[in-house]
């Protein structure tokens, strides 16, 4: 992010005014690992490390600058790095689980984290998602990696002749290294994480060299050293071996992974690496992200604008992680996180659905289908083995976050053509998670938002935000109910998706705290942070009705009033009242750096709420704004998003923003129409089918919709339905430095309301 003042929406992005004749040869080469790196606890530039996976992986391999126990483990400003690990972490505050890493080290024997650390510099490091350089200036060695769905290949090139090793740590947990000498090999597993996973949880690994050992043996955290010694089994069991370099300054090793047992890992290594060089696994794995990526062919754009759009699209697809392999038969096979068992079939893990349900399951819906299908199998499979749909999955069910968002998963897969799943038994799961609560699963304050029509203060923390996104869960369920058939529990759901209403003041229009005897919370302050809300206040979460925003405009007074308040959100000041938490959070420091009012793009409840303008009649708004957003808080550098980058959600918003189209309410088939970036935009759609999005005389300065066609017929509503993008065909955007005031301004252009037209 970058901390520009904003003088005039009018003029936004300047800098991009020339479209540079810049072209790579591949898609994967404009997308940057790097970008978000720069960030700490204090302050998000997007929270992410440079992965190197490839989309949706099992695992991902990292370098990592800071000490294992530290969450944010990859800092761009840092200049040291402590080795590469094999990572599954899906969020800093959520911290990693089943990691290990290799480092080399050249000229003595070194093994702790901060005697192998060696000084690298930006400039010696290239990232892509399909493969890491860096120079390791204190060893003197090339190190690189490419990686598999499960594996990975690293090539050290050790530049002096002298004593050179490869160190394996299994970090701070019960774990196991055996050196096996006569096959170049060293074997084992990790049980490292921080719960949310069955007694029995091991990470099985496999590491093969190129060469024969000339020394071998294993070590402890204490930083005793064992040599020749070829197994340990205990707390943080690490492992070295050595290798002449003399004649060869080359040394290849594989490395896979698996849930399930070392035979497993084998298998995985044997079938997606074989004998294939590193060349050749680095060219397929080029050739996987490429075929990812190229859904999506943007043109007429800048460079940067192709970077950020492609690093965006990178980022979106890295989760959720697949957990499942293949077993001797070729089928899909994995250790469940949810009941300890080996199971048939696919699995997910690692996605917070609350963020996520908003953009970036949608863009699995639009773009990946065949992925989507996995991902809700996987879900109504945690249900099966635990009763509980998943909330936020790391690897197993994690207490973090509110709502019932994987009734959101299911809805907007279903109707979107999803239909990769039980319905009836979703359905089922869905009536039984909305009145029953255990940590971090069901619904917390069910009883009084049964009760009343909203969770009461008393009963339940962030009791408003709950109340909001019950409300919209109960609307996605609804949609899954009646589509099951089962219309008497599709009622009662469509009824409750109305209990916003129940939290909306009608005196100050606000979204508000309300006890159990019905009256509001005093004293009020919309700046105020946390208490009936999490991560915000009254002014960002008022707006989070997303199933029946026609119904939000009549509580907020009608449609000028409630564009009025739209603006006076983005135009106020940035002050915060830290309320409940009592300090500055980094979500309030971020939303203060933004300087676009309480607007607070840095966390998921506002991402919808710049396209709200469309439902009031006033579409220009939304095409100034989220162009606004899109050029300023985007950028493909270490500190170019803003906020937690989220399992993708943040990417994923930037991604349908750029195309011009965006899911305000998931579980509904209609996207709101906000201001395309680039003047072409070709959808390669699973179904063999395109879909173009054109708009000729786009640029920085042309950034409002002064008419549009689809398939060469007038269009001017301001959304675009599922089906009609999935049959294939073209949009025609005309773009203009001045607003519209009639395209899309008549009520027959908006949206329809999510509630009714779905009951």
């Amino acid at each position: 992010m970058k901390l520009i003042r904003i003088l005039s929406p009018l003029f936004l992005g300047l800098a991009l005014n020339t479209h540079s004749l810049f072209a790579a040869s591949s898609f994967v080469e404009l997308a940057n690992p790097l970008q978000g790196t720069d960030s700490t606890g204090q302050f998000s530039h997007g929270n992410t490390y440079p992965a190197i996976a490839l989309p949706f992986p099992v695992n991902t391999w990292a370098p990592y600058t800071q000490p294992v126990a530290d969450s944010f483990y990859y800092q761009y400003n840092q200049n040291k790095l402590r080795g590469f690990r094999q990572t599954h972490q899906a969020s800093v505050w959520v911290r990693d689980y089943a990691a290990f890493s290799l480092m080399p080290v050249s000229g003595k024997l070194v093994v702790t984290e901060d005697e192998r650390a060696s000084v690298f510099r930006h400039e010696e490091e290239t990232a892509l998602p399909s493969y890491y350089r860096v120079h390791l200036d204190t060893w003197n060695i090339i190190a690189e990696m490419t990686p598999t769905e499960r594996c990975a290949s690293f090539r050290f090139t050790f530049e002096k002749p002298s004593d050179a090793f490869v160190v394996l740590d299994t970090f701070p947990a019960d774990a196991s290294v055996q050196i096996v000498t006569n096959e170049n090999k060293i074997v084992g597993f990790t049980r490292f994480n921080t719960g949310r996973v069955p007694k029995d949880f091991a990470n099985y690994f496999v590491i093969v060299f190129d060469r024969p050992f000339v020394a071998h043996g294993v070590w402890t955290p204490d930083n005793k050293i064992q040599r020749g010694v070829s197994h340990l089994e205990g707390k943080e069991a690490g492992a070295f071996v050595q290798f002449d370099v003399t004649q060869n300054h080359k040394i290849e090793c594989h490395v896979a992974s698996s849930y399930i047992s070392i035979e497993q890992a084998q298998r995985n290594l044997d079938r997606e690496i074989g004998n294939d060089s590193f060349e050749r696994l680095r060219a397929k794995a080029d050739q996987c992200w490429n075929n990812m990526l190229g859904r999506v062919k943007i043109e007429g754009a800048s460079e940067e604008q192709q970077r950020t759009f492609y690093s965006a699209l990178y980022r979106s697809i890295l989760f959720p992680n697949r957990f499942h392999e293949i077993d001797a038969s070729g089928n899909s096979v994995y250790y469940s996180p949810y009941d300890g068992k080996i199971h048939s079939g696919v699995m997910y893990t690692d996605s917070g659905y609350w963020d996520t349900f908003r953009a970036a399951h949608p863009l699995y819906n639009l773009l990946y289908p065949e992925v989507s299908a996995e991902i809700l199998q996987s879900m109504m499979s945690a249900y099966e083995q635990t009763g509980w749909l998943p909330a936020w999955s790391c690897p197993g069910h994690f207490n973090c976050m509110i709502g019932n968002h994987a009734f959101s998963l299911l809805a907007d897969g279903w109707v979107k053509g999803v239909r990769s799943f039980d319905i009836q038994k979703a359905v089922t799961a869905m009536t039984h998670d909305a009145h029953d609560q255990i940590l971090g699963l069901g619904r917390s304050g069910f009883k009084s938002y049964d009760k009343l029509g909203y969770v009461a203060f008393e009963e339940s923390s962030d009791s408003t935000a709950k109340t909001l996104e019950y409300a919209y869960d109960d609307f996605c369920a609804g949609v899954l109910a009646k589509a099951a058939g089962r219309n008497a529990e599709a009622d009662v759901f469509f009824r409750n998706a109305m209990n916003y209403t129940n939290v909306i003041d009608p005196a100050t229009r606000f979204a508000r705290g309300r006890r159990n005897d019905g009256s509001w919370c005093e004293p009020f302050d919309p700046l105020e942070w946390g208490g009936a809300f999490v991560e915000g206040n009254a002014w960002q979460w008022t707006w989070s009705v997303m199933q029946d925003v026609p119904g939000l405009i009549q509580q907020m007074g009608g449609e000028k009033a409630f564009a009025d308040k739209l603006d006076t959100l983005l135009n106020m000041g940035s002050a915060v009242n830290t309320g409940t938490y009592h300090m500055m959070i980094h979500e309030m420091s971020e939303m203060v750096a933004q300087n676009m009012g309480q607007y607070a793009h840095c966390n998921e409840p506002c991402h919808h709420v710049l396209y709200l303008y469309d439902y009031a009649g006033q579409p220009w708004k939304t095409q100034v704004r989220v162009r606004q957003v899109m050029t300023l808080l985007y950028q493909s550098t270490p500190d170019g998003l803003s906020g937690d980058e989220d399992t993708g959600q943040t990417s994923a918003w930037y991604v349908l923003s750029a195309l011009g189209i965006y899911p305000v309410c998931p579980g509904d088939v209609n996207y709101a129409i906000g201001s395309p970036l680039f003047k072409k935009a070709t959808l390669h759609l699973s179904n063999d089918r395109e879909f173009v999005i054109e708009a000729p005389q786009n640029g920085p300065q042309r950034l409002y919709i002064q008419g549009a066609s689809l398939n060469g017929q007038p269009w001017n509503k301001v959304y675009l339905s599922h089906d009609q993008i999935v049959k294939g065909g073209t949009i025609l955007f005309e773009m203009g430095s001045m607003p519209n005031y009639k395209w899309g301004a008549d009520p027959s252009c908006r949206p329809p309301a999510s509630l009714s037209h779905s009951k």
